[in-house]
């Protein structure tokens, strides 16, 4: 079993100490591609606790290197859940839980809608929806909330009169394998989550204005831009912190497993066999950043708004050197996410947290509502 981010039990051992002994405990599951993130919260006095987290590669669970994506079957992810539970450095002491589900597994637009009453619009929106969902409506479970429309768009007298709604569709069937993945592991959820919420909750704070959430997974990068804590618009680009460890194996003629160990290690700014890395790197970075402006654009002709800040967050943001590119490529505000921040720990951790924050982004999310359900 290969684990890459984790708390030691020395640590764990402290934050007891400092904070009292486990008690309402919860766990946030964040199931990716390339690996399993947990995060353990409780709530003392208000405050949310944090007592372990932990990562698993998935990789060697297919045959392949840390830090590569998979498609288990359930069996597999079975397994490797088991073995990070079991795992007596992580040191997780609860299976009460809430799990996040891949933005990838949902259907997700906006659709415009005529401004009626909620009754009407609630009989309305299933039957527009069948447009929108490339199954039968029956195989999905369908939701869906109204965007509130701000100060400027109600004050346009010419404009006509539409609404916003956000439409929400997971199949029948991902609901049952996560369902499956849950029992089969001896874990107890009470709620399935798609990712990008979990983000949102863990990342943003009272944001007003728009801001963009760049997630860079293995094999994928999601963008989401949100306003006033509305999802507005969502995309995904087809490349992702895998794709830089191809382009080094391919380039240097090095290996996956010695690529990612560099990317790892040097990221950006390094130097190797007289090739520079960033060279190597930054095409692979180029066309993700050109193809988020592409989608920053698109929203600022629509809603003549400006995007005030890019938070980015996933394994990908972790790479050395990634936020300086951002900023030369968005012009704008460029932050690494902190989910850390909204949890209680000792000083001490506080760099350690930050570094490693951006990669659970979505874990801590779903354990933060796991921690809210249970009060």
């Amino acid at each position: 079993m290969e684990i890459f981010s984790k708390m030691p039990q020395f640590l764990s051992d402290i934050i007891e100490k400092f904070f009292g002994k486990n008690g309402g405990s919860v766990l946030g599951v964040d199931i990716g591609s390339s690996s399993i993130k947990v995060v353990q919260l409780r709530r003392q006095k208000g405050r949310a606790i944090l007592e372990t987290y932990g990562e698993l590669a998935l990789g060697p669970y297919a045959g392949s290197n840390v830090g590569q994506s998979t498609n288990l079957p359930v069996e597999k992810v079975v397994e490797a859940l088991r073995d990070i539970l079991a795992e007596k450095e992580v040191n997780l002491t609860t299976r009460n839980c809430g799990v996040a589900i891949p933005f990838a597994s949902s259907l997700m637009s906006v659709i415009e809608m005529p401004a009626v009453p909620f009754k009407e619009l609630s009989q309305m929106v299933p039957i527009e929806a069948r447009k929108y969902v490339p199954v039968a409506i029956s195989e999905v479970s369908l939701d869906w909330s109204v965007i509130p429309q701000d100060r400027d768009e109600r004050d346009d007298k010419n404009a006509p009169a539409k609404t916003e709604v956000l439409l929400v569709a997971i199949h029948n069937n991902t609901i049952e394998k996560y369902s499956e993945i849950v029992t089969k592991s001896g874990l107890s959820s009470t709620f399935f989550e798609i990712e990008i919420f979990s983000t949102m909750r863990s990342i943003l704070d009272q944001e007003v204005v728009p801001v963009m959430i760049l997630d860079m997974g293995a094999t994928s990068t999601k963008l989401y831009i949100i306003e006033r804590g509305i999802l507005r618009s969502s995309h995904t680009i087809n490349r992702g912190g895998q794709s830089v460890t191809m382009s080094l194996s391919k380039s240097l003629g090095i290996s996956m497993q010695e690529a990612e160990v560099m990317k790892r290690e040097k990221g950006l700014p390094g130097e190797a066999s007289g090739i520079g890395l960033k060279d190597v790197i930054v095409v692979t970075l180029d066309f993700i950043f050109s193809e988020a402006n592409q989608v920053v654009l698109a929203y600022q002709k629509k809603y003549n708004k400006n995007i005030s800040k890019v938070f980015l967050v996933g394994g990908g943001s972790a790479l050395k050197g990634l936020e300086e590119v951002a900023k030369k490529s968005f012009q704008t505000e460029v932050v690494c996410g902190n989910p850390f921040g909204k949890v209680v720990a000792p000083a001490f951790l506080e760099d350690v947290l930050k570094t490693t924050g951006p990669e659970f982004a979505v874990a801590v999310g779903v354990a933060l509502r796991k921690m809210q359900e249970s009060e």
